[in-house]
């Protein structure tokens, strides 16, 4: 007699999870095992996973013919993810176990051959997607702590197919998995402020970056502190909510890649190499996969010795920078990586490192033709740019007192507060009519602005971007913006006056 049964599973589709219907049914036949529904060869070998992982675990395999489907036929399925529903479909369609619940379970799983549950990528994202439609969520071992961190889960974590099955069966029990408990903080590991002697100037470009999550490009001679300065950026970055924190592990997880419980609150922080193919920096691939700007969502991403970079590959960041999203289109998918990140450069003023002084080497052509390897849509996407110089004599025999990480930190969080509070975002995504909404320039100030930029070549963009950088320095000071704080903004141009200075001295 011919049998059916219907098991649910979660594909991985960038971030998404669409939800995967296992149809198995055993029919009349010569015994045969048919895969339909657009399976990758990682999926039409899970055939003899799940034969053996039957076996092993003391149940038939069906002398039948079984036709699995994996529905719906057009999303192309890839990865081992499917083993455990598999399993579990012959085994209720060849009636060894009755299991009227399975309605309300997900099963995902790779099988061993041994029956083992062993981990799948993008765990999180499958149990975000099936608590909206409240299901509990089968997952191996290793993946159910982590995807149990999801607000209202339903976990069920069995470590072999025979365990799974017991439970089902009612012979065994089977507790929810609970989450990992976080430590009471979670701190960066990367440094502090404090250990950065001297650069008042560049410290107080960092906190305004903190403070209102602006792009920030810093210009200097090598060994001046612009890597450690940078590094020490997400230390006093405010933590990350729990929504935050479960999108970036999903998107840390689709990458096999994990966050630990002590950075699970930690504003992430990438710094690729600048041999980073386009592919690696924004994602992509013949099967799309997260690249670096996604990987540093919530968090920053710092390219250090920017001019090395191909200039194809920093242009491709202009549209996520300003989009917060990066999409990626093939011929058998299109997807979506969430790419809302703070962009933190360096890069030295010229191609031996100095543009003065008698370790300069390079004529005024050849650093305009350096620093042209950044294009000037590119430069635009910069809040603040600013030059970090050598240290004055005396300054390492007798360092200044700095302050810590754990005080800017501070200021960050009161700066960030006054904008949630006014604006429920930070200064840097205040659209151009928010910006008039929410911190208005006197008409005198606008006028003001708009000189200044016409005098510099700036664009548009500039004009609203200074406007954000003189808000947040308006609200580290708790006080409303006035003309002060829009002068201290205008002197974070470092890079167009530079620009400005080579070229006049070329014409």
């Amino acid at each position: 007699m011919d049998t059916l049964a219907v098991i649910t599973s979660r594909a991985s589709l960038g971030l998404e999870a669409p939800l995967v219907t296992i149809e198995v049914h055993l029919g009349g036949g010569l015994p045969a095992f048919t895969l339909v529904g657009l399976p990758e060869a990682s999926v039409r070998e899970s055939r003899e996973r799940v034969r053996s992982a039957l076996l092993t675990c003391g149940f038939e395999f069906p002398a039948a013919r079984i036709t699995v489907n994996l529905a719906p036929a057009d999303l192309p399925k890839e990865g081992g993810r499917f083993d455990l529903a598999i399993a579990v479909g012959i085994l209720l369609a060849s009636e060894q176990i009755i299991a009227p619940e399975i309605k309300s379970l997900e099963l995902l799983g790779e099988l061993a051959l041994s029956g083992e549950i062993r981990h799948i990528p993008g765990a999180i994202s499958a149990v975000k997607t099936a608590t909206t439609a409240h299901h509990t969520v089968v997952l191996p071992p290793e993946d159910a702590p982590l995807a149990a961190r999801v607000e209202h889960s339903n976990v069920i974590a069995p470590h072999s197919l025979g365990e799974l099955v017991a439970w089902l069966a009612g012979q065994q029990s089977l507790a929810p998995v609970t989450a990992t408990p976080l430590p009471a903080a979670s701190l960066w590991q990367g440094g502090d402020f404090s250990e950065v002697i001297g650069q008042s100037g560049a410290k107080r470009a960092m906190l305004l970056a903190a403070a209102g999550g602006h792009n920030l490009l810093m210009l200097g001679p090598p060994g001046t502190g612009k890597t450690m300065l940078a590094s020490r950026l997400p230390g006093i970055l405010p933590p990350l909510t729990p929504e935050q924190a479960i999108d970036v592990a999903s998107i840390y997880s689709l990458s096999e890649q994990h966050r630990s419980a002590e950075q699970w609150q930690v504003a992430p922080f990438r710094c690729p190499h600048h041999s980073a193919s386009s592919v690696a920096l924004v994602g992509g691939g013949s099967k799309p996969r997260p690249g670096e700007i996604s990987l540093a969502h919530h968090g920053v991403l710092f390219l250090d010795e920017l001019a090395e970079f191909p200039r194809q590959v920093l242009d491709a960041l202009r549209q996520p920078l300003e989009s917060g999203e990066v999409h990626i289109a093939r011929a058998s998918q299109q997807v979506c990586f969430p790419a809302k990140f703070q962009l933190i450069g360096a890069l030295n003023p010229s191609p031996t490192g100095y543009y003065q002084g008698h370790q300069a080497r390079s004529n005024v052509d050849q650093i305009l033709h350096y620093l042209n390897r950044l294009s000037g849509p590119f430069l635009d996407r910069f809040d603040i740019s600013i030059e970090v110089t050598t240290l004055p004599p005396g300054t390492l025999s007798h360092p200044p007192a700095e302050q810590t990480s754990e005080q800017l930190h501070q200021q960050v969080m009161a700066a960030r507060t006054r904008q949630l509070e006014r604006q429920g975002c930070t200064n840097s995504d205040l659209t151009g009519q928010q910006l008039r909404q929410f911190t208005p320039l006197s008409i005198t100030d606008q006028d003001f602005l708009e000189q200044a930029i016409t005098r510099l070549g700036l664009s548009i963009r500039a004009y609203h971007r200074i406007w954000k950088v003189a808000a947040t320095i308006a609200d580290l000071a708790q006080q409303p913006l006035a003309h002060p704080h829009l002068i201290e903004a205008l002197g974070y141009r470092a890079m167009d006056r530079l620009l400005s200075q080579l070229t006049q001295a070329v014409y």
